[in-house]
């Protein structure tokens, strides 16, 4: 499965625009880290592009119900396969990869960066600072539907200080 096919299934699967901008977003935050650690970019995009495109539609199924479509309907890696199903940590799937880690790691993250870009007013992710960002994650009560625990097992499971991960994903997404 390559980007074009990923990017046309999240269409297809995923009416809502902030959704879809989530999963654009987990994209390039994934882009980066695969050229940061000389991995194959073109699996962390559609890895990022696929890992919620079943939930507006089945949430309660999610993202099992998304990973049995693509496992019966694509071409995708069982590594994708695998990543998609880690990364909703009720799943119990562990995350054996460094695709499936990193998928793991920037998905919250990003939701909190965009959250961040949404409050400015530009509404532009290139304006947010890692200070203000790293305020706005001590705030609970900011993107509460942010979980907090799950960003920082992320950053813990890469090997990646939490403030050294935030910047790589604002960077990513301020570049992106």
């Amino acid at each position: 499965m390559n980007r074009d096919e990923a990017y046309a299934l999240m269409l297809e699967h995923t009416p809502s625009e902030s959704l879809q901008r989530h999963m654009l977003n987990v994209e390039t935050a994934m882009r980066w880290y695969a050229r940061h650690w000389g991995e194959d970019e073109e699996t962390y995009a559609v890895t990022g592009l696929l890992h919620d495109f079943d939930y507006e539609l089945h949430p309660e199924e999610h993202p099992t119900w998304g990973v049995t479509y693509l496992r019966e309907r694509t071409d995708a890696s069982p590594e994708i396969l695998d990543a998609i199903m880690g990364h909703a940590a009720y799943t119990g799937t562990p995350r054996t990869t460094r695709l499936a880690q990193t998928l793991f790691a920037v998905d919250e993250l990003t939701g909190l960066i965009q959250a961040a870009a949404l409050i400015r007013p530009d509404k532009d992710v290139r304006g947010v600072e890692l200070s203000s960002l790293k305020k706005r994650f001590k705030n609970k009560g900011f993107a509460a539907g942010v979980n907090r625990d799950e960003v920082r097992q992320g950053a813990e499971e890469l090997g990646v200080d939490l403030d050294e991960h935030f910047q790589n994903v604002l960077t990513a997404m301020q570049a992106g």
